[in-house]
């Protein structure tokens, strides 16, 4: 966490003064109408949340900071249910959707809203918030917090958003999920970085997470470099996985300067000689990447990457960026490229994970442009899934092949639920090649290309 800086410390002063001189806070206080309150609310929160997206965006490891300002009496609990909303969601959470450590944030948040001599009304708002906390979190720890209120009434409010239905994981996780769809367009994630071993363990999986997020989002990430070079520079991180994979994201999704892209070249290739079983660990993370959902490996990261590889030192790394090289100069589709694709892969046991990391290559290109193909260009697919029985032959591997039918599959759906005229060129085109191309690729049998283009009869309805 950092100290939030001066410029946003003097915006805040502005608008907890210009709320403490509004008449809509004095009419407030003097007739204590609900209606008044939300006028504060309508006339203040949006600067508020002007300002909270401004850190959010240019210095996000300023969040915490900010928010702890806004805790204080003098903002009259303005934008506290936000706040408590994002304190339940940054919290890690188990496989069994429980905190993996106590929420001490959140716990300040709420804390601040049952002392607020405006909780009667913010109480309206945070219900939700509370229970999903109080599921993830341990029966003591919640109880030691409800106990720690003298007010009784705001004690059996809290006690009231414990839910029986959250002591089951899957409750807990359908409630989570539910609940994150409220802030799925917020912009509120922060991470602390680690400075001790002890702390790289504690820290490490909201901080990847972290990272992910703001490379999702195509942010300007200027502020987090140093935090990133600090981390990177480390020794006594050097030899962690957790170092690794974060030197592998820092390199794979961040435009660096000269001077910082030869730093974290010297380091990687450091703990590249020394870290035992470093390529295979490596590959695995790469593999990682390839699968997750929330961030793609594309050929430009990967272009990154290849470039902090120190190609003086000769290992399976080396020979593996070397093909990644030709693939992305050349394009997946160059027969020249295809033959060193082939060159290469036979040299390894079809399952190994380096294979396994070039057949996610050359299936995610696929994959980047078909489902990104617009309907009206079906004809650019046929031509594109000429190059099935190419890749499936270099790499005879079943989960390849499986992975290009789903692909397909999900796109020619789209293409029958536009034309449905069966009648019509475009119905008769699509329903012509995939009649023959499917059963050639192996991705259909005939009786299920059949049930793909029956006719569906409407019932008819029986007279009452």
């Amino acid at each position: 966490m950092q100290e939030l800086d001066r410029k946003y410390i003097k915006k805040l002063e502005e608008i907890a003064n210009d709320i403490q001189e509004s008449e809509e806070l004095q009419q407030y206080l003097e007739e204590e109408e609900e209606e008044h309150y939300m006028q504060l609310k309508e006339l203040f929160e949006p600067r508020i949340a002007a300002l909270y997206e401004e850190v959010a965006e240019i210095d996000p490891l300023q969040l915490i900071s900010l928010e702890d300002v806004l805790l204080e009496p003098e903002f009259e609990g303005l934008y506290l249910p936000k706040i408590l909303g994002y304190s339940v969601l940054r919290g890690e959470v188990d496989a069994k959707y429980k905190y993996a450590r106590p929420q001490d944030h959140f716990k300040a948040v709420l804390l601040a809203i049952c002392y607020s001599s405006n909780f009667d009304i913010l109480r309206k708002r945070i219900g939700q918030s509370i229970q999903m906390g109080f599921a993830m979190s341990s029966d003591i720890w919640v109880t030691n917090l409800i106990n720690s209120i003298d007010n009784k009434r705001v004690r059996y409010f809290l006690q009231s958003q414990k839910l029986d239905r959250y002591r089951l994981p899957e409750e807990r996780k359908a409630g989570l999920e539910r609940y994150k769809r409220q802030f799925v367009n917020d912009h509120f994630h922060t991470a602390e970085f680690p400075e001790t071993l002890s702390e790289l363990k504690v820290l490490y999986s909201p901080l990847k997470n972290f990272i992910i997020y703001r490379v999702q989002r195509n942010v300007d990430n200027t502020n987090i470099i140093p935090e990133l070079r600090a981390f990177v520079s480390n020794k006594a991180f050097k030899g962690n996985r957790e170092h690794m994979e974060v030197m592998v994201l820092f390199a794979a999704y961040f435009d660096l300067e000269k001077d910082v892209h030869k730093e974290l070249s010297k380091h990687f290739n450091e703990v590249r000689a020394s870290m035992p079983e470093f390529v295979e660990e490596y590959l695995e993370y790469i593999l990682e990447l390839h699968n997750r959902s929330d961030i793609d490996l594309t050929p430009r990261a990967d272009q990154r990457l290849s470039g902090v590889i120190d190609r003086s030192a000769k290992d399976d790394l080396a020979d593996y960026y070397d093909l990644m090289d030709v693939v992305h100069a050349k394009g997946y589709m160059n027969e020249e490229a295809q033959d060193a694709i082939k060159a290469f892969y036979v040299r390894y046991e079809g399952l190994s994970t380096i294979n396994e990391c070039v057949r996610q290559t050359i299936y995610n290109y696929f994959a980047r442009l078909i489902d990104n193909l617009e309907v009206e260009d079906y004809a650019e697919y046929f031509e594109i899934s000429k190059l099935f029985p190419v890749y499936m032959s270099i790499f005879a591997n079943q989960q390849f092949n499986q992975q290009l039918k789903e692909l397909s599959l999900r796109y020619v759906r789209k293409l029958l639920k536009r034309y449905t005229d069966k009648r019509g060129k475009d119905y008769q085109d699509i329903k012509k090649f995939v009649s023959t191309a499917f059963q050639d690729f192996g991705f259909l049998k005939e009786k299920e290309v059949v049930e793909m283009f029956k006719t569906r009869r409407k019932r008819k309805k029986t007279a009452s």
